[in-house]
């Protein structure tokens, strides 16, 4: 009978906002994007096999900020984010899968504007060794799904493009599968 994990031997990891970022993508003839500057982020294991993580990463919408105030307003208005109405954008994993050496899919909920729909976040770790390193994903969107309209000719495609430098706090290392 194995006894579980500790937790003093499950990894243990702090996402450094400071060095990170957040990005909202949307694809026009003039591309619509910004910086989130508020929001947080979690990344947990249940053990020391990297897919018992759940990656946690909730955005106050409001924080947005592009390259001019004409496109704040529009990123933040009714026909786009609606930060009036939909304070937090959010995904939660669920299910994590390794796909490569350092790439994994963490399957999960991606919510915003109030809608919840299944989504896969395709994430690489860049490993910079001692236990810290970047977890970069995005996470695509059709803008229909979300209610989200424009008097723009804009792409249906949009995205949430995560760079979120971890660092390992405490517990054992993490045990990767071989990738050939």
């Amino acid at each position: 009978m194995l006894c579980p994990p500790s937790r003093a031997q499950v990894p243990v990891f702090r996402v450094t906002p400071i060095q990170s970022a957040i990005r909202f993508n949307t694809a026009s003839s003039k591309p619509l994007t910004g910086n989130f500057d508020k929001w947080s982020a979690t990344l947990t294991f249940a053990s020391r096999n990297p897919t018992s993580a759940v990656l946690q990463v909730e955005i106050q919408t409001a924080s947005l900020h592009a390259r001019n105030s004409e496109n704040d307003e529009e990123l933040k208005g009714k026909d786009l984010l609606n930060v009036a109405q939909a304070p937090v954008i959010s995904f939660k994993s669920n299910k994590v899968v390794q796909t490569g050496k350092t790439a994994y899919d963490l399957v999960g909920n991606f919510t915003m504007r109030g809608v919840s729909k299944p989504a896969t976040l395709k994430l690489v770790i860049a490993d910079q060794g001692g236990g810290s390193g970047y977890i970069q994903g995005i996470v695509p969107f059709d803008r229909k799904d979300y209610g989200m309209t424009s008097s723009r000719k804009l792409e249906e495609r949009g995205e949430v493009d995560l760079n979120l430098k971890v660092e390992q706090v405490s517990g054992l290392e993490l045990i990767r599968k071989r990738f050939p």
